[in-house]
């Protein structure tokens, strides 16, 4: 008896889109649309569309440059590892050995 369920086997995988992967499909999505607004607001201010439209165009293009290029540098999760490791210290001081003798007094369960 054939089943009428289909299996999903991609349950576990990243989602890709065109190698751009997980997150940074909302960085490049949520950047269009500043880009979007930007070219919005200019527009209504009455900017020359020759002054508008190759800034735009140059913004868009480094846009999808960095985008792609923090993708394929960090991949997944690469990036917000590499943002935690540069913000611990890199080392810690202490004044007083308190801390740690009251551990030995204190019951921690």
């Amino acid at each position: 008896m054939a089943s009428i369920y289909q299996i999903n086997k991609g349950v576990s995988k990243p989602i890709m889109f065109k190698g751009l992967k997980a997150q940074y499909i909302a960085y490049l999505a949520g950047g269009l649309v500043l880009l979007l607004i930007s070219f919005a607001i200019l527009y209504i201010s009455r900017v020359s569309l020759f002054v508008i439209l190759p800034l735009i165009i140059g913004l868009g293009t480094t846009l999808f440059m960095a985008t792609f290029r923090l993708s394929h540098r960090f991949g997944e999760h690469g990036l917000m590892k590499f943002l935690a490791k540069r913000s611990l210290p890199s080392h810690l001081k202490f004044r007083s050995r308190r801390l740690f003798t009251n551990l030995k007094n204190k019951s921690l369960w």
